[in-house]
């Protein structure tokens, strides 16, 4: 059976509607495969594994219920989530992948990102990835108590926000040059990533075509999976209601 894909749920107790679908998921649709891809962005915020509150063990819980039932789960962690360490991943029975990730899907080698490594237009969120993935960064930001881990999270959400209510949108999309470079870097041709909340399947056209990008959809008004009938993607809404 063909695996199945998500990203970009940005869960939140303050998003109760995007939690229940993912459960409801969880328990059945998502059992239709044996495989199921979360490719980063679960959680709208991940700031350790010991600071997990009871809205995110609850879907611990479920992903842990998910495995046992003789399916895998896979984790690439996003530009929200990726703090996510062993002690998810022990309490999930899910398996943390390389930030650029290979997989065999519907008999097609593919290449599994989060995306935002590919928005190289986008310097300054860059140079911000750059520097809170760095090994010593990420330490002592984990050692500080969890309360103010979720202050200084706050305050670095706010400056987000403000910084890209002000950039073009479209510097905030992938880079056609990064896709390029990262599908022939590992010969694929079949790229699948999420981050930009802009879901669709892209099939270019004409010599040279480098292959399939799917992007997944975000959780924001429905959830949004990639199934594939056959060797062929489709992106599928699941209402919230």
């Amino acid at each position: 059976m063909a695996p199945q894909f998500v990203s970009d749920l940005h869960l939140d107790p303050g998003r109760p509607a995007a939690t229940a679908c993912f459960l409801r998921f969880l328990a059945g649709p998502a059992r239709d495969g044996d495989q199921l891809f979360i490719l980063g962005d679960l959680f709208e915020a991940w700031l350790g594994d010991d600071a997990a509150d009871d809205h995110a063990t609850a879907v611990m819980a479920a992903l842990r219920d998910y495995a046992a039932s003789g399916r895998t789960v896979g984790f690439l962690r996003g530009n929200r989530d990726f703090l996510v360490g062993p002690g998810f991943a022990a309490a999930t029975g899910a398996t943390l992948l390389a930030d650029e990730a290979l997989a065999t899907v519907a008999g097609r080698r593919a290449l599994l990102m989060h995306g935002d490594t590919l928005c190289t237009d986008d310097a300054a969120y860059q140079r911000y990835r750059a520097v809170v993935h760095r090994p010593a960064v990420r330490r002592a930001f984990l050692a500080l108590p969890a309360a103010l881990r979720r202050q200084l999270a706050r305050s670095l959400r706010s400056r987000s926000q403000a910084a890209n209510a002000s950039k073009p949108a479209a510097i905030m999309d992938v880079s056609p040059a990064a896709v390029d470079a990262a599908m022939d870097r590992h010969g694929v041709g079949l790229l699948i990533h999420g981050h930009t909340h802009r879901p669709a399947i892209h099939r270019p056209a004409g010599a040279g075509n480098p292959g399939t990008r799917v992007v997944l959809g975000a959780w924001h008004e429905a959830g949004s999976v990639l199934r594939f009938a056959g060797t062929e993607p489709e992106l599928v809404a699941l209402p919230f209601a």
